[in-house]
């Protein structure tokens, strides 16, 4: 039933061979790759007004000088990556790039960077999506939480479902944002121009601070948040149909473009008009409105705006799940996070994701002010690091024009370093220090998973080809049974078959129950002995492994008595939860239990199914 459930939610399962074709067209890779950095205008834009809107016009005043500067960024930014994406095809981004050329320590560094920045991506995104829509709704206001979740939840299913099906879902939002947009600031450009009377200005607010430069160096830290999502296509070039570092490159190049017309289009209207954002009102919702009226294609606006910062957490489902294979392919996490799902995609890095990014919507509350503070370290670190490698990459190659690619990569490292600094000194008291805190943890955390998977390793290892000991003893054979019956009997028939030593434990947990169990052991099967143990605490464990450990040490024969578990499996799954399944609770304890006297205990399991 479980099975059919989920097969109806997420599809059937696809064969390997199909693989390949789950690769993604430019378009479909636009769309999936491209929502977050596309998005990425909607809070960008809000933090920069709310931070210079503090020192009222004067500070609105440098909103454009601002988000040129960021632009700018954006652009040495993409040119770094599109050499990245080139010289390492085969994905992984920062990580692959950064521990190829600068080591296995900034390498990591850079792993937890993305993996924190993919996160708050999702977080972000979803909570931004919902004040999008309740800006034009104020009365979803109240339910923000919710309705993220609730977005979260349609995003995960498309992605469980497969990249492709995630690619074409993904395409609607992101074209009709793209379209939307593009027209309603081709729109404001006219107006602006040959309509001047139409749009009288507005009064600035009062200022409440004054215009210093750490108001400023806070809008700009706040604004680089527009350069999240750059790294996703040079971290998911596997993904794209061949050729695929071409199509990748090209894929780059198209959102690059269109992230900075977006965003520097938008800033420059803002000021042009000179917008001022209400209290439960967004900052793109007042320019739409400001451009476009309160009627009904300033709701379009804003459902498209919610669209695609709902999809803009599908970066964070296109990037992440890559980037923890790559490292669970390198041994830093654990191994689940490798294996490709029933269709085609790291479900277990899926669900991962999702959960947390759950998590994170309710802890702040859903709000993506509070979420902002710690979401630029990571990208930045990531992206210094990898321009840096970049540098060290073209100087051991010196291939063609390697000096002028270096020198590229070296003015994006220098100004990502830059961007870091000032990004984590404006924002620590506000949240930074969460994740600068979070990143060397991680870092720490990665490297004692690859302790442990080399030690596992070298204790499985067989050098000599030598075979465990072995004894000719015939096993002893213990039951646990919780009464006379006949998966009791099916356990001791196989008990026999195997051994001429057999005995049932019967563990009393219900007072006086002994004797009542051991009268119908003795009608049903006199050939076995049944041995009662006591519980006076009602424990099943402790009096049962008193008893097997007590056997052991008088019998010395070298070996463990071998424990055959009697397993009733119901005929339907939902009678599951009508039973203690304390044989399942046995095999854990027994299974995890160290070795004794030296030796490994055996645990075998007889089921007994039923028809009803």
């Amino acid at each position: 039933m479980l099975i059919h459930i989920r097969h109806w939610v997420i599809g059937p399962p696809l064969p390997t061979r199909e693989l390949e074709g789950q690769s993604l067209s430019k378009l479909r890779a636009l769309a999936a790759f491209s929502p977050d950095a596309l998005s990425s205008i909607a809070y960008a834009n809000q933090e920069i007004y709310l931070a210079l809107v503090l020192a009222g016009s004067a500070g609105l005043n440098l909103t454009l000088p601002v988000g040129l500067a960021i632009t700018s960024l954006l652009v040495l930014v993409a040119i770094s990556y599109l050499q990245t994406v080139h010289a390492y095809p085969s994905g992984g981004g920062s990580y692959a790039v950064t521990r190829a050329n600068l080591g296995e320590l900034p390498g990591l560094l850079a792993a937890a960077a993305l993996l924190i920045d993919y996160l708050l991506t999702a977080a972000v995104s979803l909570t931004a999506a919902v004040a999008a829509i309740a800006s034009a709704f104020p009365v979803l206001w109240p339910y923000r939480v919710t309705v993220a979740l609730l977005f979260l939840f349609i995003i995960t299913i498309a992605n469980l479902r497969g990249a492709k099906e995630s690619g074409t879902v993904m395409a609607v939002p992101v074209y009709l944002f793209i379209g939307s947009y593009l027209g309603m600031l081709g729109y404001g450009l006219i107006r602006l121009l040959f309509m001047p009377g139409e749009t009288p200005p507005i009064a600035p607010p009062q200022a409440v601070a004054p215009l210093t430069t750490a108001l400023i160096l806070r809008a700009f830290a706040a604004g680089c948040t527009a350069l999240t999502g750059v790294e996703a296509i040079s971290n998911g070039v596997p993904a794209f149909v061949p050729p695929k570092s071409r199509n990748a490159a090209q894929t780059l190049l198209a959102m690059a473009l269109l992230m900075g017309l977006l965003f520097a289009g938008s800033i420059a209207l803002t000021q042009a008009f000179s917008v001022v954002s209400g209290p439960e009102e967004t900052i793109l919702s007042a320019l739409a409105r400001r451009i476009v009226g309160s009627g009904v294609v300033h709701w379009f606006i804003q459902i498209a705006t919610m669209l695609i910062l709902a999809v803009a957490a599908n970066t964070s489902f296109a990037g992440f799940p890559r980037l923890a294979a790559v490292l669970a392919e390198d041994g830093f996490v654990p191994q689940q996070f490798r294996q490709l799902g029933d269709r085609l995609v790291y479900a277990n890095a899926i669900v991962a994701l999702s959960l947390a990014a759950a998590l994170l919507i309710v802890a702040f509350g859903g709000d993506t002010h509070a979420l902002i503070p710690l979401f630029a370290v990571g990208v930045f670190m990531a992206f210094t690091l990898s321009q840096t490698g970049m540098v060290l990459h073209w100087w051991h190659e010196r291939g063609a024009n390697w000096w002028l690619k270096a020198v590229l990569n070296g003015m994006g490292a220098a100004a990502t370093a830059v961007t870091l600094v000032v990004v984590g000194m404006s924002k620590f008291r506000e949240g930074a220090w969460i994740t600068i805190l979070l990143i060397p943890l991680m870092v720490i955390a990665f490297r004692g998973i690859r302790r442990h998977y080399a030690a596992v390793r070298a204790q499985l290892a067989v050098t000599d080809g030598a075979m465990p000991s072995t004894t000719n003893a015939r096993p002893r054979v213990v039951i646990p049974v919780s009464g006379a019956h006949r998966s009791a009997l099916e356990a001791v028939a196989y008990a026999r078959s195997i051994s001429d030593d057999v005995t049932a434990v019967y563990v009393e947990i219900e007072p006086d129950s002994a004797d009542r169990v051991r009268k119908a052991w003795q009608l049903i099967c006199p050939e076995v002995p049944l041995v009662a143990v006591p519980s006076p605490y009602r424990s099943l464990l402790g009096p049962l492994f008193a008893y097997l450990d007590e056997l052991d040490r008088c019998c010395d024969d070298s070996q463990l008595a071998t424990v055959i578990l009697p397993e009733v499996v119901p005929a339907r799954w939902w009678q599951a939860v009508l039973h203690n399944h304390a044989s399942l609770a046995i095999r854990r304890a027994l299974v995890y239990r160290r070795r004794t006297l030296g030796f490994q205990r055996t645990i075998i399991e007889v089921p007994y199914h039923l028809d009803r």
